[in-house]
């Protein structure tokens, strides 16, 4: 028998045996202990009231309020990415004044709380009763607009949350564009390429992929920050909930139908990122994000493969029993 033989017989009594791990089935049971005892509480408790729950979660007003509460959410973030994008290249530019200009934007928005700009916001023509357009120190004046017309509720909201924003992302987005290496812009403008098109076409879409991350993180939590809109009583969300609130003088079942509401906006937008963040990511030398528990799961169930604890690893033993 040559040594080949011997080889391809020994292979041949190899056996793959997973490796155990009995702590993660005892994690796994005491997680499912506790689950099982908080659904059994939920359920069990008369006081969630879930036949109000239900009856309420797709009423009229709870309706409008989680469409407002996305309308703000998507407006101020277009404000704060725009602000932040503009704000971040001035923070970089060479010019002092454009340079400091934005820094102090930013010190002065990211120092004080958004509430309190919401409510100046709102309460503007307690200081000016009118907004005019025109020369200064000339006393020209091209249009002038009353000042409570001018920033409604909805205005002084998009306001505040956009603006108190764009200071968050100047950050975010200055510090992805510091994170492109310098030669890639040396090298774009060795060819003569203009700065404002390096910028355009070289740097930020390199900088997506340290943006990206964050900006989603900044989107989830834009959306239930809107929920503060409720001391200018706009009707959002949770003005809607509270509204119920007021009348039927029951508050925890109306809590819950914003938490349902909130929680399947968050759910969507952090699938949303997570696809983002892999299309920034093509071509990078790291893994690709997991994506969040809910894709994670999504993917198991799409596959048929659900993840089992204790036989995600294997080893291989050349005894007949897996002794």
């Amino acid at each position: 028998m040559t040594a080949a033989d011997d080889s391809t017989g020994a292979a041949s009594h190899l056996k793959a045996v997973p490796v155990r791990h009995p702590g993660r089935w005892v994690a796994a049971a005491v997680i499912a202990v506790v689950v099982a005892m908080l659904i059994h509480s939920f359920l069990a408790n008369p006081l969630y009231d879930w036949g109000r729950i239900g009856r309420t979660l797709f009423a009229a007003p709870i309706l409008r309020g989680t469409l407002k509460t996305l309308e703000l959410t998507v407006l101020a973030m277009v404000v704060g990415i725009a602000g932040g994008i503009l704000l971040a290249v001035m923070r970089l530019s060479p010019n002092p004044v454009l340079s400091a200009s934005s820094a102090f934007y930013i010190w002065f928005f990211r120092g004080t709380p958004v509430l309190v700009q919401i409510v100046i916001w709102y309460n503007l023509s307690y200081l000016y009763k009118h907004i005019s357009l025109g020369l200064p120190f000339v006393h020209v004046t091209f249009v002038t607009f009353s000042t409570n017309t001018l920033i409604s509720q909805f205005g002084a909201a998009i306001l505040g949350l956009g603006l108190n924003e764009a200071a968050y992302m100047a950050e975010i987005v200055r510090a992805g564009i510091l994170s492109v290496d310098e030669g890639q812009s040396e090298a774009a403008s060795a060819l003569g390429m203009p700065s404002s098109l390096i910028m355009r076409r070289i740097v930020l879409p390199q900088a997506m992929r340290i943006i990206v991350p964050p900006t989603g993180n900044e989107t989830i939590s834009m959306l239930k920050t809107t929920s503060i809109v409720i001391y200018i009583a706009l009707p959002e969300l949770f003005t809607s909930a509270q509204n119920y609130i007021n009348t039927t003088f029951v508050s925890i079942p109306y809590f819950i139908v914003a938490c349902i509401w909130y929680l399947a906006m968050t759910s969507v937008l952090t699938i949303g990122q997570g696809y983002i963040e892999r299309y920034y990511g093509r071509g990078s030398n790291r893994n690709p994000p997991s994506g969040g528990f809910l894709e994670r799961m999504g993917r198991a169930l799409r596959f048929g493969r659900p993840w089992l604890p204790g036989r995600d690893q294997m080893v291989l033993s050349t005894g007949n029993n897996g002794d």
